[in-house]
Formats: structure tokens, C-alpha cells, sequence
């Protein structure tokens, strides 16, 4: 039976590892839409870039219903990320509540208790978070820094971005985090490429350990991995 998922009518429709008898394959299952909201409930969303994981993200906030806040993490440093804020503003419900990161990194107000937080996206606040704790330089500068240098800064990076998603987690009725999947391309040629791939590799995986739910969005198909 070939994998499939998909969304129709109020409901998810979601591919399992395994039949209802308990045999090796695939089946398609759907539940309302009701049923995913939990108090404290973590989604992950993963995908590459233009997969469709932030409108999948977006249509699992709507479904879920009760109010939304949208966390942005990008900030307009051009005129082509201006453009891009502008369309996914344009993309939202008017009705939700957006919250930004000042610096791309500091959460300075909260989004209340009462709110669903969907954050968009998890791998722009890494970088950002990276260039404030000093991992960001000129290729011609890739290889100043030692190595135990950049593993320590890594670690308190890796540290302070996980303890942003469980202070949102802990307050929010539910948290969704979108992050891009990297590590399915081709290896970068710059060492600050390869640096910034490893960490958002190993926090995808802590923040799948963390999730109760993880979708990966392909060609905008969601498949749910747990």
C-alpha cells in the first residue's frame, strides 16, 4: 500500500508504521482535528525549504482552534526579507496575535496562557541566536577559532535555544515548532556551514525527544513520524 497523508474536511490523515493487525506496512488513520489539543502539547513540524511545512503548521493552529499567537523569529535585514515577512503576514489569519523576537532572539513579552503558539521558524532563530554568541565570521576567518571554542559556544547555544521551547511549552495551551530539516543536501563548504548543520541537526532531534508529535512535510504531504 503506498504511504500517503493528507488533510480533508476537519480531519488528519496521518500514515502508520503498521496495519490494524499488527503487520508490517502502511495505513492511512484519520481523528479529528479536536483531538490533538493538549494542555502543554508539543508539535514539531520539520521540512525543507518551500516543502509546505509552515502552511501544514498553520492548518494544524486554525484546526486546533481557540487563540493563536504566531511567534516570528526573522527580522527585515533587506529589502527580500522585508518581501518575505510581508507575504507570510499575509498568509495568517488576521485574527492572530504576532509576537516577535527582539534581536531575533529575545522573547520580551509573552504570549498568555490561554494562547496556542506556533513558532516560525525554529532554524532562523539558530542562526540568530549563533551570530549573538559569536559563531558567525567571514569564510576568510573559518579557521581562527578552535575547535573546543566553537563546541563550548555550540553547547550554550544548543542550551539556550531548548530552554526557550520549554518556557514557551510550559506556559502555552499548545506550542507548534517549525524547523527546517539540513541535513539531506549536500555537505557545506564553509566551516561555519557545517557547524551551523550539526546544531540544527542535534536540536531537531532534542526537540523531537520532546515532542508529542513530529511531522515531516514533503512536496506540502505531511507524514507523522511519532
Amino acid at each position: 500500500m503506498p504511504r500517503s497523508s493528507g488533510r480533508r474536511a476537519g480531519f488528519l490523515f496521518v500514515v502508520s508504521a503498521e496495519s490494524e493487525e499488527g503487520e508490517e506496512g502502511a495505513v492511512v488513520r484519520a481523528r479529528k482535528r479536536e483531538d490533538c489539543e493538549v494542555a502543554g502539547k508539543l508539535i514539531l513540524v520539520l521540512g525543507g525549504v518551500r516543502s509546505g511545512k509552515s502552511t501544514f503548521a498553520q492548518e494544524l493552529a486554525s484546526g486546533m482552534g481557540g487563540e493563536v499567537c504566531f511567534l516570528a523569529t526573522a527580522e527585515a535585514g533587506d529589502g527580500e526579507m522585508k518581501e518575505r515577512i510581508r507575504r507570510h503576514r499575509g498568509d495568517r489569519p488576521g485574527n492572530w496575535k504576532t509576537l516577535e523576537l527582539a534581536g531575533g532572539v529575545r522573547l520580551e513579552s509573552r504570549p498568555g496562557g490561554g494562547h496556542l503558539v506556533l513558532m516560525d521558524c525554529f532554524t532562523v532563530y539558530l542562526s540568530n541566536l549563533m551570530a549573538l554568541r559569536g559563531l558567525d565570521w567571514p569564510p576568510e576567518e573559518e579557521d581562527l577559532m578552535p575547535e573546543g571554542e566553537v563546541a563550548r559556544r555550540s553547547r550554550e547555544v544548543e542550551g539556550e535555544a531548548l530552554a526557550l521551547v520549554d518556557s514557551l511549552r510550559g506556559e502555552a495551551r499548545a506550542l507548534i515548532v517549525v524547523s527546517n530539516e539540513v541535513g539531506m543536501g549536500v555537505v557545506p563548504p564553509y566551516r561555519l556551514g557545517r557547524i551551523f548543520r550539526d546544531l540544527a541537526g542535534r536540536l531537531n532531534q532534542r526537540l523531537a525527544e520532546r515532542a508529542d508529535e513530529v511531522y515531516l512535510v514533503a512536496a506540502g504531504l505531511p507524514l507523522r513520524l511519532k
